[in-house]
């Protein structure tokens, strides 16, 4: 059997995980949001409409913030058909995904599902089809305390309190064609600085996303990222980035793999990042919000089909993804990405929260069930929480057409001094059981708190018509001996491992 082996030291950390690293995103999208977090007629519904069930598989999940209201939703959306008297409120068109909001559920409304299910909200602000003035009132609303237009309105609302929102997006995807309002580098560069510098005015504590690439593959990345933080600098103190993987199709071998690209994708605009800080003289380290991610198994064009086929719906079931195991595989992979690079990974957004490319899973009128995709979520959520520590390994790689090297075992490690353990996270990307030696220097080894697999004998396995198929089980694959633990991982499983530890002087 082949081992790969990992060397953790207690000297050699990566960066503390910021909370909101595991964030995820509700966008006026489909189900997302009517028939997925929001559904008065539902058994579960709390007063204001919300499902309690799913609120509670939120909490389960470990959601700690959540992006709103879209997405490309976001880019002919007017804020203010969403307040007020819901009876009062305009059915508007939804060009980006040609279907009709009934505004329902709005700025008030979602603020107040935040609070219930205790999550941090971000917000973006439309620099598509509207502007300055549009992004500004809505920080007014939000965040103004009392006497102000905008404030007043939301006190006669019933609102008294400001929301003290403090992330906002500036704008969503700029950098696409299929945006409503896209724009040039230049165009959004000078729009965004200008909202932002405006907001900051209003709000100085806000802090603000620019608009990265929407994917790594598109032709304008790295220019687009160069230009608009050449503008925009001085008042961002995110940029975003955007990224789903398909392709299973290729083959499992070529399908995981892809989280490498996730990796030289980070590396490249952290690198843009501090090339235009040292152009500015600045000392401001800019961070990312990594605030659309995930598996994406359905081609655009058939989702845009669907949309054409009954448009002008009121949420129609539109990209209802249904994840298998080796989906899960990848998805982990994704995640354990953004907490590898949480020294500038400070959040980001699973996408999405319900029914699309979802963890969670709704009927209208009936169950809420999750995806093999949430597991790997929760477990992260819960224990990867601390500092990720930096890791040196050496083992078995495979090679695709598109990667020359790729490790048979992917991995992160995490120590949290408060509860004194590491959590170790693994994927086996392979189709055989393979080992996984880690070697702790300076850590004395106490006793194994918890050891999980998400594992199916078949890769492709769903939750779909059994909802407990793929599932985390217990696992006792390990050994311990002096400052090792070895672990032989079963074929395409993600694994996670609790140890108890103490600090050797």
């Amino acid at each position: 059997m082949e081992k790969t082996t990992i060397l953790v030291h207690k000297r050699f950390t990566q960066g503390e995980i910021d909370p909101r690293i595991y964030g995820s995103f509700v966008e006026h999208m489909g189900r997302v949001v009517y028939s997925g977090i929001y559904e008065p007629e539902h058994p579960s519904a709390d007063e204001n409409g919300f499902r309690q069930d799913v609120m509670e598989l939120v909490k389960k999940m470990g959601v700690t913030a959540v992006r709103y209201p879209g997405g490309n939703f976001v880019s002919n959306y007017d804020w203010r058909n969403g307040i007020g008297p819901v009876e009062n409120r305009p059915r508007k068109i939804d060009l980006a995904w040609k279907s009709i909001e009934t505004n329902e559920v709005g700025t008030d409304e979602f603020m107040k599902w935040a609070d219930r299910t205790g999550i941090s909200p971000v917000f973006a602000v439309n620099l598509g089809t509207k502007g300055i003035e549009n992004a500004v009132s809505l920080l007014e609303y939000c965040n103004f305390p009392a006497g102000s237009e905008y404030s007043e309105l939301r006190r006669s609302y019933g609102h008294e309190e400001p929301y003290r929102i403090k992330t906002w997006c500036l704008g969503n995807e700029m950098d696409g064609d299929w945006q409503i309002g896209h724009k040039t580098a230049e165009e959004y560069g000078r729009l965004a600085y200008e909202a932002g510098k405006a907001m900051k005015l209003l709000d100085p504590e806000i802090e603000l996303v620019v608009c990265g690439s929407s994917m790594s593959t598109n032709a304008t990345f790295g220019e687009w990222e160069r230009i608009v933080l050449e503008h925009t600098y001085n008042c961002a103190d995110y940029i975003s980035l955007h990224q789903y993987y398909g392709g299973q199709e290729k083959g499992t071998a070529e399908f995981l793999a892809q989280s490498l690209d996730m990796e030289r994708y980070i590396r490249t605009v952290c690198n843009i990042c501090d090339m235009i800080m040292v152009q500015k003289h600045s000392e401001k380290k800019l961070n990312i919000c990594f605030d659309e991610w995930g598996v994406w198994s359905i081609p655009d064009k058939e989702v845009q089909a669907k949309v054409e086929q009954n448009p002008w719906q009121v949420a129609p079931a539109i990209s209802e993804q249904i994840y298998s195991m080796e989906d899960a595989l990848l998805f982990a992979e994704m995640l354990m990405n953004l907490i590898r690079f949480s020294d500038r990974v400070k959040i980001a957004c699973q996408s999405l929260l319900t029914n699309i490319s979802a963890c969670i899973m709704t009927e209208r009128g009936g169950e809420a069930w999750v995806q093999p995709i949430y597991y790997p979520f929760s477990w992260m959520a819960r224990y990867g929480r601390g500092v990720v520590m930096e890791t040196k390994s050496e083992g078995p790689a495979y090679r695709t057409p598109s990667f020359a090297k790729v490790p048979y075992i992917d991995h992160i490690v995490v120590y949290n001094e408060s509860d004194s353990e590491l959590a170790l996270f693994l994927v086996n990307r392979t189709e055989k059981k393979t080992e996984a030696d880690f070697e702790f220097q300076m850590f004395e080894i106490g006793e194994v708190l918890e050891s999980g697999v998400l594992h199916h004998e078949d890769k492709k396995a769903t939750n779909l018509e059994d909802h407990d198929c793929v599932k985390p089980q217990e696992i006792h694959n390990w050994t311990k001996k002096g400052s090792h633990l070895s672990c032989i991982m079963e074929p395409l499983s993600f694994q996670m491992i609790r140890i108890k530890v103490k600090m050797m002087i």
